[in-house]
């Protein structure tokens, strides 16, 4: 065990203070006694049993998967919500032939939990049975959606304005030139997807005047990956794009390899914009241009709405659409000269 004095010069209290607190003993203040629990973590001794605060129950935190860094943030953020609140976070991630959805919900039913978040999960897909989720509603489960829509659901979702997003790239890329823009999103059946077509589609319209079906020719869909924002960004690439906004990080990054595997400079020759500013996006080689997903509010946002539903609180059943923000960096400029 630490000693007194460590303890104490780690939280700038008295050794007297770290006493009292140890032994749980009154007049010390909260933010005295927070700190000297803090330097217990710190220093990384465990805490005294009788000093252990009691989880308030289990949450269950379903994420589609890990590889995509949004999603970790996202997790982040809500377990550590979760945990100021004194609820203990169950994280399930799905992975390719791994543990579906619709498992991980029967275990965390099997564990007690109080309440569940989904994260991108297939509320997300238009073309899924939203059924699963009313029947956890039926029953009295708190639930609560972060981006993705599922209509006639009575619980509350959580989403970044996608068509903002899109409003935010596009004008940004015509100010600097750029007239052949084109989209490199997912599959269409996501809502994510579909909201971020209709947002593409209307900016385009609305800066440089095209047609629905002229703006509706610069979407590529793809895979939510690398390998799928490069093979998007080749066909846009083919068809003149100098400009490729992206609807992920992972694809972004996809559409700057394909440019340079075509001799293509980032850029100079091309500009790509990203979407989440998920972390490192900032030191890449060049930095990524990206629209920033509000994850700290939106996943602090999630956790107060299924605190509130399991006290028994009433909260709308609707969806709450949060700003995302254009972060400029070095891989987008000035459109190319002819």
């Amino acid at each position: 065990m630490a000693t007194l004095a460590q303890i104490a010069a780690s939280a700038g209290v008295s050794e007297a203070t770290v006493s009292r607190v140890l032994n749980d003993k009154p007049g010390v203040s909260d933010a005295a006694r927070s700190a000297v629990l803090t330097a217990l973590d710190v220093l990384g001794y465990e805490r005294p049993h009788k000093l252990r605060r009691r989880s308030a129950g289990l949450v269950g935190l379903v994420v589609p998967e890990l590889e995509n860094p949004i999603f970790p943030a996202f997790a982040q953020v809500i377990e550590d919500a979760l945990a100021r609140r004194r609820f203990t976070p169950v994280l399930c991630t799905q992975s390719p032939g791994g543990i579906s959805e619709d498992e991980y919900v029967e275990s965390l039913l099997d564990h007690g939990v109080a309440g569940i978040i989904f994260v991108s999960g297939r509320h997300a897909d238009t073309s899924s049975d939203h059924e699963r989720y009313q029947l956890l509603i039926d029953r009295g489960m708190p639930v609560v959606f972060v981006n993705g829509y599922a209509e006639g659901l009575a619980a509350p979702f959580l989403s970044t304005d996608d068509a903002e997003a899109m409003t935010l790239a596009v004008g940004y890329l015509v100010q600097l030139g750029h007239t052949r823009i084109g989209l490199a999103t997912g599959p269409g059946r996501y809502m994510p997807s579909a909201r971020k077509r209709t947002g593409f589609v209307a900016a385009l319209r609305s800066t440089l005047k095209l047609s629905e079906k002229e703006a509706t020719a610069w979407i590529e869909d793809g895979l939510f990956t690398v390998e799928g924002g490069a093979t998007a960004a080749d066909s846009l690439y083919d068809r003149g794009a100098t400009a490729v906004v992206c609807a992920s990080d992972l694809m972004a990054l996809g559409a700057i390899r394909a440019a340079r595997e075509r001799g293509l400079h980032v850029p100079r020759d091309v500009s790509v914009i990203g979407f989440d500013d998920s972390n490192l996006m900032g030191f890449l080689d060049p930095p990524l241009t990206t629209v920033r997903q509000p994850v700290q509010g939106m996943g602090a946002a999630a956790v107060q709405a299924l605190a509130d539903a399991i006290d028994g609180q009433p909260i709308p059943f609707k969806e709450y659409l949060f700003k995302p923000e254009l972060v400029l960096r070095a891989s987008s400029g000035p459109a190319p000269s002819a």
